[in-house]
């Protein structure tokens, strides 16, 4: 399991840091969204990759992967704006922000480590189709809890299921990763 501790930190580093460009050249255009609109974007991101793994035709030059490090960053924003509420104002303290999607990275990654112990690593053993369709039915479940305004009588909240949603990514990236990896041994 270190290594997928030592896997998970690499691809929250690349998200992080396209995220960091990002925040530098917008700032924090996304703290004008409503939490509601964060989990249509993500809609938006898993929807697309559903689309790519069931047709062959790709109209738009953007990867499964790219699209999986939108999920990532989009629930990590999420995050954010559950604890801080949303804003007219985006001028947000750079510093402040990054702080904050290290603080949820770390979260994320400390639920998985909990959550990969218990469960044995099962998703090593799933299609990243299988992981892919976790994340679409996360998603409409955050849209159900969301337009029922937050109120749940047994299930969890909305920030476990971004906290969900972000770790269900990373372990797409994670086997990526390794395909792309394998690929590479196999031509040298």
């Amino acid at each position: 399991m270190l290594k997928t501790s030592i896997q998970f930190e690499k691809i929250i580093s690349e998200c992080r840091d396209l995220f960091s460009k990002k925040l530098q050249d917008y700032g924090a255009a996304w703290r004008v969204l409503r939490p509601s609109s964060i989990t249509d974007q993500i809609y938006i991101k898993v929807n697309r990759i559903r689309t790519l793994q069931m047709t062959d035709v790709k109209m738009v030059n953007e990867s499964e992967e790219s699209e999986f490090i939108a999920v990532v960053n989009y629930s990590i924003i999420g995050l954010i704006q559950l604890e801080k509420g949303f804003s007219n104002d985006f001028n947000e303290n750079k510093d402040e922000i990054l702080h904050l999607y290290d603080q949820y990275a770390h979260e994320a990654k400390a639920l998985m480590e909990r959550k990969n112990h218990d469960y044995g690593e099962a998703w090593r053993d799933m299609r990243i189709s299988s992981i892919t369709d976790l994340i679409y039915q996360k998603v409409l479940r955050t849209k159900q809890i969301e337009d029922n305004q937050g109120v749940t009588i047994v299930s969890e909240g909305l920030d476990a299921n971004y906290f969900d949603m972000l770790n269900y990514a990373v372990f797409c990236l994670i086997k990526f990763s390794e395909k792309e990896n394998n690929v590479e041994h196999q031509i040298i």
